[in-house]
């Protein structure tokens, strides 16, 4: 487990006993990558949709994010906000949070 932690594929649910280990299939980064290239490739630049659209929507089909465990979906936008190239706003409810791609 250390190895795929040490790589960025893995990271500790419980860093201090080290017994739980979450395996990332694509690490934050990658996944931010991923979402900004779909939403510039299908013209989400300048508009909004919604996390759930993200995750769930017809227009992910086959994306590596489709269905993508929700924290990690959320680091990976947090990271593309922390880049300038998206902002988050609060829905109703957490599935309605919204994403602007700048």
């Amino acid at each position: 487990m250390s190895d795929f932690v040490s790589s960025g594929h893995g990271e500790w649910e419980d860093p201090n006993q080290k017994t739980r280990c979450r395996i990332l299939w694509r690490k934050p980064e990658q996944l931010a990558s991923d979402v900004y290239e779909w939403a510039v490739k299908n013209g989400f630049v300048g508009s909004v949709c919604t996390v759930y659209e993200l995750h769930s929507g017809e227009d992910v089909n086959g994306m590596s994010f489709q269905g993508a465990d929700e924290e990690l979906l959320r680091r990976a936008l947090g990271i593309l906000e922390d880049q300038g190239k998206c902002t988050m706003f609060q829905g109703e409810t957490s599935s309605e949070d919204g994403i602007k791609f700048f």
